[in-house]
């Protein structure tokens, strides 16, 4: 059976809320973490639990870092009133703004929290440095499907063509922190595991609805959509609709991941649901803080 899944973007889309999604619509969780340990990358563990969110009970994913590795999402600390020196982080090497975007994690445990520090050894400071020829290196190493590896590596490719946009630079000279961090390494191997897991064939994805205003990184303000999410809407031709939120709703890596799976833009008029995952966010922003993500079907064909 062809399977279709309509993606619903109407409080954005961020890696972890994609992955919880697919979780919640019956991907295989064995088969993500057996991928996961096997990743030549240390310094994180993974939690999946279950929240509301404006009274919805949604998945929620994340993606926990030890504190060599922790992103700090200053521009969430701004919005909520917490001093920043309160939780400075203890090291200098953010290269560009994708570290002010990583709203997708949280730094708290869960009890459902499984580990995979201990697996593997590199260098304290090599993820400061990744590229995507050390990128691609992970990927190589990681045990999964050749469907999950390829969508993984052009997850990867949209994000970084819109960061070398972004900062002027040939791809492959870019080393930035977005496709560098851990957690955001986790989140799209993550994603790409668990699309593949499902069999999906089509993803619709009518549009990606994003705030206004500007976010607070280290380096300044940006104007939101920020630089890489604009310059991945537009080489990938994706509909984005601004809704009078002040803030962040789509982050780069959620944005590259609906570039890469989306296949129509166009819902049939008539269709049946035949599956629904709820995956939570972590910002509040007014909205329901959710993306849900349906398996469809063609009602006509359904019903001869």
């Amino acid at each position: 059976m062809n399977k279709t899944l309509y993606l619903e973007c109407c409080s954005g889309i961020s890696g972890d809320m994609t992955v919880a999604a697919l979780l919640d619509l019956g991907a295989d969780r064995n088969v993500l973490e057996e991928t996961l340990q096997s990743l030549p990358v240390q310094g994180f563990k993974i939690a999946v639990t279950r929240v509301k969110k404006s009274g919805i009970d949604a998945c929620d994913f994340d993606v926990i870092l030890d504190k060599e590795h922790e992103n700090h999402d200053h521009d969430m600390e701004y919005l909520h009133g917490h001093r920043m020196e309160d939780k400075k982080c203890d090291h200098d090497h953010v290269h560009n703004h994708e570290d002010e975007h990583s709203h997708e994690h949280s730094s708290h445990a869960h009890n459902d929290a499984h580990s995979h520090e201990g697996a593997h050894t590199h260098n304290r400071h090599h993820h400061e440095h990744r590229g995507m020829n050390e990128i691609r290196a992970i990927i190589d190493q990681a045990h999964m499907t050749d469907g999950a590896r390829a969508l993984t590596l052009k997850i990867f490719n949209i994000l970084a063509e819109a960061e070398s946009k972004a900062h002027n630079l040939p791809v492959d000279q870019v080393h930035f922190h977005e496709v560098g961090a851990v957690d955001s390494i986790v989140d799209i191997i993550s994603a790409a595991v668990c699309m593949d897991n499902l069999g999906v064939m089509e993803v619709i994805i009518p549009e990606l609805y994003e705030g206004k205003g500007t976010i607070r990184c280290q380096h300044g303000i940006l104007p939101v959509p920020v630089p890489a999410v604009a310059n991945i809407v537009q080489a990938n031709h994706l509909s984005i609709h601004l809704v009078d939120i002040q803030g962040e709703l789509v982050t780069p890596t959620g944005a590259a991941i609906a570039a890469a799976v989306r296949t129509s833009e166009k819902l049939p008029d008539k269709f049946n649901i035949e599956k629904i995952g709820i995956g939570a966010g972590k910002r509040e922003y007014g909205l329901s803080g959710v993306l849900r993500a349906m398996l469809i079907s063609d009602s006509d064909s359904a019903t001869k």
